[in-house]
Order: C-alpha cells, then structure tokens, then sequence
C-alpha cells in the first residue's frame, strides 16, 4: 500500500471541518437520515462507503466475501480519499450509503447530530458491549444514544528500535519516561551522533506526527482527566500542563544533539516524510523512532520485526512503571440505513467472526476482545493486540481526531511546523488555541 493511502486512513483526517461545513450548509439541521440510494432498490444490496482503499480495500472486501455469499447479501464498497466532503454532498443529496466507516469519532458525531445516522440495532450495540471496553463504545455514542460499534484500530506511542544497536551498547528499554531521557543522553554520548529521527512531512497534513507526540506526553504526564479535558476544549493550549508536554517533548525534538539522525538538523523534521524514518532505523543510523503500529509497514522488505530481529519496538512509558495508558486511533462504524440486509451487515462487521478473517489477512489490528492475537502475522500487531484486549489497559482517541476540525487537522499540525522551525512555544500554544470556536 502506498504512502498516501497508509497515512490517509491511519493517521488524522484533514477534513472533518469541510465535512462539517457542507452540512451545515444543508439547511436545517435534522435532515432525513437517507435509505440508501445506491443500492438501486435491491433490499438484499448493502454500499458502504469509507476511506480504505487500494490494496487494502480488496483485503476489506475479501474479509466479508464468504460470510455475504452465505447469507445472501451483496456488498458493494466504494473508497474514497475525499470521503468526508462526499459523504456530506451525498447526505444532504438524499443519496447516502447504507452503511459508513467513519475514521474519527467527532465526524460520526457530527452526521449523527443532524439526524442523518440511525442509531445501531440492538445486536450491534450488544455486541460492543460485550467485546470492547467502555471507552470504545463510548466514541460510538452521542448523547445518550449508540450509533456505531468500532471496527480496526490501532495503538500509538511505539519507540522503534533496534535490538542489536541496544545489546552493543550495552543499554536497556526503558520503563519511564526519565530512564527514556537517559537512555538518549547515554546513546548520544556513546555514539557522537543524534539517536532520533523523526519525520513530520506528510502532503497537506504534514504536523500530524507531532500531535500523537503532545497527546502521548500529556496523557502520561498529566493523566486522563486533564487529557478529556484538554480534548474537549475545557484545559487550553495555554495551559501549564499542556505547555510542559510541549516543553518534555522539545527536550528531544528540539535538540540539535538529540534529532534528526540520518536526515539533517531539527528543521529537517519538517521535510522528512514520516514513514521514511523506517529504513533509518532498520540500517542503525536511527537509534529512536516515535511511531505507530503502523510504522512496520514502511520496513524495507526482508527486515526482521522481532524482539531479537532487526527492528522491535517498546511503548512510550509513563512517569511511574506501572502506567498502562495509550493513545491510539480507529474507525467507527456508522449506518443511513436500517434496512433488515443493513443490520445484519453491522451486526457482523461488529463481530469477533468478522474482525479475525480482516485481521488474519494482514496489516490492521482491532481492539475486539473476541480477536485471537496469533491471527496477527506482524509481532508488532500481535503486541498491539494484547495491549488493546488488556483489561488493565486505558485507552484514549487520538486527541487531535477528537478535536474541532479547524484546531485538530488545522491550528495543531500549523503549530507543530512552526515549532520544529523554531518558533517559541509560547507563541505556539497561543495560535492554536485561536482555532478553537469561540461559542
């Protein structure tokens, strides 16, 4: 899969705001949610609608193939880079999918708000109950009524390493966040040369890389009540506690001694794209990389991802040991429709049936508890898996994905490029906040 469609459905989506936009344009709000249209009439058609494509749409697509022909129900999936303006054109046009996979919370929020989405049936939101923990189902509820169970997901804040590079130089993987800060100063003095790399560039969303940085620091440094706050608008840029994060996050990035191995100077963050820091670390001149799960998909072929391999990967730790929060993203799955084939179709995608043929497939995870981890082929996504499933294990949405589009996918990634090209982080914290609205 190629660059722009990895980082189009897995990291933050750019356009929740024009989404918003042109359904405020619509008229009144509490449009008529649609049936529909493009299933031509066929009751046991179902289209859904989503952000997936390419190779990976085919592996989506084959995920469902034999259970539909079981059952009678033809699937008609259709992927689109520029799915948020669609979707709201096709809404507002009475013509919607059955069925949507919706990439951030806030824009299912957003379609659901004005009356567009039915809420899921009983099964669906049974079977959320039943196999993703509270938080999940939480980013699928409005109010106080359930409209769409989760679908994959991933898991932030992987620090990206290779094992040979550690045992030569006699360290360990860290368990806090000061045995991280000296770990980098010990391989600095070890090597001479700058143990991260990092890379921001990503086309029209380029700053996104920064944001999972700022929202891992302040989940961990600051907690989850500061955190839900912060995303909600309530704890602003501003404040002291989002400021330290940008202040314990430029400790590394902002450090000409500390970043940007392999590439240049600080200000090269902004010029690197994201998944070209992968090779880095896999030929050792990058001895640290912050990255998703996803990440292992930008590994040269033959690179062995394993805990003894060429590449491993350890989570981004907390101020104590003991700390079990990450920060991740997903898709949450909403409907137009509530056609009898529609159901069924939604009671399946929330499935655990469902979740191990995509993953047994290849390259995606899902925090469905029902998912048996060995169907994972990828160690990396198998670890994921276990931390999701983890009881123990507290989960917050990626934060900028949760925001208003105008702040998440606007001031936030602008603020980020600015900071790596040296603007104070006073400065910085004050302009993105002028993203938040005002009422």
């Amino acid at each position: 899969m190629g660059l722009s469609q990895r980082s189009r459905r897995l990291v933050p989506l750019a356009f929740l705001g024009v989404a918003g936009v042109a359904l405020a344009g619509c008229g009144a709000p509490g449009a008529p949610g649609g049936g529909g249209g493009d299933g031509g009439g066929d009751s046991n058609t179902v289209t859904i609608y989503g952000t997936i494509v390419d190779d990976e749409a085919k592996l989506l697509q084959q995920s469902w193939k034999d259970w539909a022909e079981e059952n009678d129900i033809t699937i008609k999936y259709e992927g689109s880079q520029d799915f948020e303006t669609q979707l709201g054109t096709r809404a507002q046009g009475g013509n919607p999918p059955d069925i949507a996979i919706f990439p951030q919370p806030g824009l299912l929020a957003d379609f659901a708000s004005r009356d567009y989405l039915k809420p899921a049936p009983a099964a669906v939101e049974a079977n959320a109950k039943e196999y993703w923990t509270e938080d999940w189902v939480k980013y699928g509820t409005v109010g106080d009524t359930f409209y769409g169970a989760p679908l994959m997901a991933n898991v932030k804040g992987w620090i990206w390493y290779s094992p040979a590079k550690f045992k030569e130089w006699g360290v360990e993987v860290p368990t806090t966040l000061d045995e991280l800060n000296t770990l980098t100063a010990t391989i600095q003095s070890k090597t001479g040369t700058a143990p991260w790399c990092a890379g921001f560039e990503s086309g029209t969303a380029t700053g996104w890389p920064g944001t999972d940085w700022i929202e891992d620091y302040v989940l961990r440094t600051s907690g989850t009540e500061v955190y839900d706050n912060w995303v909600a608008g309530d704890v602003p840029f501003t404040d002291p506690a989002i400021k330290g994060a940008f202040d314990s996050v430029g400790e590394i990035l902002l450090n000409p001694s500390y970043v940007n191995a392999g590439f240049g100077d600080v200000r090269s963050i902004n010029s690197t794209a994201f998944g070209d820091v992968a090779p880095k670390v896999a030929s050792g001149e990058c001895a640290l990389t912050h990255q998703a799960s996803f990440l292992s998909g930008f590994y040269p072929e033959g690179t062995n991802i394993a805990e003894d391999g060429d590449v491993w990967a350890f989570m981004l730790p907390g101020k104590t040991a003991d700390e079990t929060t990450v920060t991740g993203g997903g898709e949450i799955v909403g409907a137009f429709s509530d056609s009898e084939a529609t159901q069924k179709v939604l009671e399946y995608l929330s499935s655990p049936e469902w979740a191990n043929s995509r993953v047994s497939l290849g390259g995606v995870t899902s925090a469905n508890n029902g998912l048996d981890p060995e169907n994972a082929k990828d160690p990396i996504l198998q670890e994921t898996i276990k931390i999701l499933q983890d009881p123990d294990t507290t989960f917050r949405f990626d934060g900028s994905d949760l925001m208003p589009g105008a702040v998440g996918a606007g001031t936030f990634w602008k603020g980020m490029v600015d900071w790596v090209n040296g603007a104070s982080t006073d400065d910085v914290l004050t302009q993105i906040q002028t993203g938040w609205p005002s009422s």
